[in-house]
């Protein structure tokens, strides 16, 4: 994949550049500036935990007609960090293409090498219709630091009930690899029940609160986790 380390970046920005110019001139819908954060008991990210203790996620996104590109993060007061651009836009209603580039503060953000590479470069694919979801992932490159190993692979699907959802999903690469057993294979790591709930502060404000159950097969590990959307 080393072949990839100088024009993935580029690849990124201009797919994203591309498709915004394509969306804003076929679209009138208005345009949008999105922030916010999320406030998690721990960040859980497909059957896996990263960093310890509570993590604060900030979002920030812009929104054009059926275009979106954003940046999301998590931090925690272990020292972990996370800084992830993205990008999507809706084909027709209910699907949507996209890509993300998943980053650590903690290494040089301009090494794009196979070895020690700070960022990776996901296509992200998802579907919904009626109360049924489902997303499809790939990772373009491998890179050191950041641990992805190249054609990682995501797949996931939830249907949506009156007061809960459920979710499975499975993977390779990052979301399964053990390095000490040489272990990567395409196996379930991630299942789960989420519900929400809005607490009702005051008349002008209220605060939703989402519970998560998840346990993943693979490591043999679960967790309950608790956050809050400010």
């Amino acid at each position: 994949m080393r072949k990839y380390s100088k024009i993935l970046p580029g690849l990124f920005l201009l797919m994203g550049f591309m498709v915004n110019i394509t969306m804003y001139s076929q679209s009138k819908d208005s345009t949008s500036w999105t922030t916010g954060a999320d406030i998690f008991s721990s960040f859980i990210w497909r059957g896996t935990k990263y960093g310890t203790g509570p993590a604060i996620q900030p979002v920030l996104e812009f929104t054009k007609g059926p275009f979106k590109i954003g940046a999301w993060g998590s931090f925690d007061l272990g020292g972990y960090q996370e800084t992830d651009l993205y990008f999507s836009f809706t084909l027709f209603e209910g699907f949507s293409l996209g890509m993300t580039d998943y980053y650590s503060p903690d290494f040089k953000y301009f090494d794009y090498s196979r070895t020690s590479g700070s960022h990776a470069f996901e296509i992200n694919i998802d579907y919904s219709k009626w109360n049924l979801n489902f997303n499809a992932n790939y990772i373009l490159n491998e890179a050191g630091n950041i641990g992805s190993l190249g054609s990682d692979l995501y797949f996931q699907a939830g249907y949506s009930f009156n007061y809960f959802n459920l979710f499975a999903g499975a993977g390779n690469g990052w979301h399964t690899y053990e390095p000490d057993e040489d272990k990567n294979i395409f196996t379930v790591c991630n299942i789960g029940l989420e519900t929400s709930k809005t607490i009702t502060i005051t008349d002008r404000f209220s605060l939703p609160v989402i519970g998560k159950l998840i346990f993943n097969p693979d490591k043999e590990q679960m967790f309950i986790v608790i956050g809050f959307k400010l």
